[in-house]
């Protein structure tokens, strides 16, 4: 099997090009391996996402030289979160955040990705197989080393041997596209108690619309499109139902159940290993960072890939990781995000924690944990009706 010849030989070739596949090829690029990048679709596509472009994300594209991602689009410089109670908490974000269609986005990314000298083909792949020195995709393409950056439903995470993430680590969401609601740019995150874990978001885009939508854990129930379109409704009231267009359905792996990043000249990126913040299901800068990091171990030493990208990984983000896995599990219990959203309303230092917990790479510390915990005593006193 080793000698067989194939097509065509690359050093790196990323599977799905994405965000995460995308920062992929550029990391790859830079570090001077010749890339192929393989997508089912031909871009510009339309991708189910919430559409924020937090600041870190940013910062990472930065470093890959692409300054100009989110360019034409205004910037939202703050963010009102509704507690399950109803409390609420509107502060100016550390940094301003972008909504950018991930028809926009993605495209800017692989043209990016393109004119650092990636190649781009359309390929849906469908079979992996690792032989001696290289990686063979689809008995055709063979690399030094492969990135999958191919989403929650990664075709190169199966090769591997790991399951889709289970319920209980696993969220639906809807998305569509509605009329801005009134008064002043903002991105809003309204957080709903029938259904806890659950939310809805309205992001402004800019151009008169928003990026809105719904999701929830799963429990292992069924989830309907009815339903899912229902909450959102109820959750947002200044959105109707009947007006949100190209509504998209899909699932969330949260990094609460991540499989390890590789093996061997093989590594994960983005959804595909997971990484979707299980406390807020920002997954954009996981995405980018976590492709950046796939992409230069591929390129540096492909025969150690999975090793060198594991420890960038963990070194990198596996303190976040540990800490936004910590968060969901308090936030499993309503009253502890009732009394953030109090913590956060009265103090600017707790709020930019939380922030930069779930849109970023923060980490909780003891002074907002210990603020949090004044606020439990006074739900526990005053229960509402």
């Amino acid at each position: 099997m080793g000698d067989e010849s194939v097509g065509d030989e690359f050093d790196v070739v990323v599977v799905g090009a994405g965000p995460a596949g995308s920062a992929a090829a550029l990391a790859a690029r830079r570090a001077g391996a010749s890339v192929l990048l393989l997508d089912r679709s031909d871009f510009p596509r339309d991708k189910a996402c919430g559409d924020g472009i937090a600041a870190h994300a940013l910062d990472v594209l930065a470093e890959l030289g692409v300054p100009d991602a989110v360019a034409g689009h205004a910037p939202l410089p703050a963010l009102r979160l509704v507690g399950p109670g109803g409390g609420t908490v509107a502060r100016a974000l550390p940094r301003p955040a972008y909504t950018v269609p991930r028809t926009v986005f993605d495209a800017r990314l692989v043209a990016a990705a393109v004119a650092a000298g990636a190649q781009l083909r359309r390929h849906a792949v469908r079979r992996v197989e690792v032989r001696p020195g290289r990686v063979v995709l689809d008995g055709d393409v063979a690399a030094r080393a492969v990135v999958g950056a191919d989403g929650a439903g990664s075709v190169v995470r199966r090769a591997l041997g790991h399951r889709p993430n289970p319920d209980r680590h696993l969220a639906l969401a809807i998305r569509g596209y509605a009329p801005a609601l009134p008064g002043p740019p903002e991105q809003l995150i309204v957080t709903s108690a029938p259904r806890w874990p659950a939310y809805a978001w309205s992001f402004p885009i800019g151009d008169g619309r928003a990026n809105v939508g719904y999701g929830e854990v799963l429990r292992g129930e069924p989830l309907t499109r009815a339903h899912l379109v229902d909450r959102l409704g109820a959750l947002l009231p200044g959105t109707d139902p009947a007006a949100v267009t190209d509504l998209r359905a899909h699932h969330l792996p949260l990094s609460t159940h991540r499989p390890p990043p590789g093996r061997d000249r093989v590594v994960l990126a983005g959804d595909a290993l997971s990484l979707i913040n299980p406390f807020t299901g920002e997954g954009i800068f996981y995405a980018l960072l976590s492709g950046a990091l796939a992409g230069a171990a591929a390129a540096g030493s492909p025969e150690q890939a999975a090793r060198r990208y594991a420890a960038e990984l963990r070194g990198r983000l596996g303190g976040h990781l540990r800490h936004s896995s910590f968060a969901a599990w308090l936030a499993r219990r309503r009253r502890v995000v009732d009394a953030a959203v109090r913590a956060a309303r009265r103090d600017d230092r707790v709020y930019r924690t939380v922030v930069e917990l779930g849109l970023g790479d923060g980490r909780l510390d003891a002074r907002t944990l210990g603020m949090i915990g004044i606020g439990l005593p006074a739900w526990d006193r005053h229960p509402r009706r």
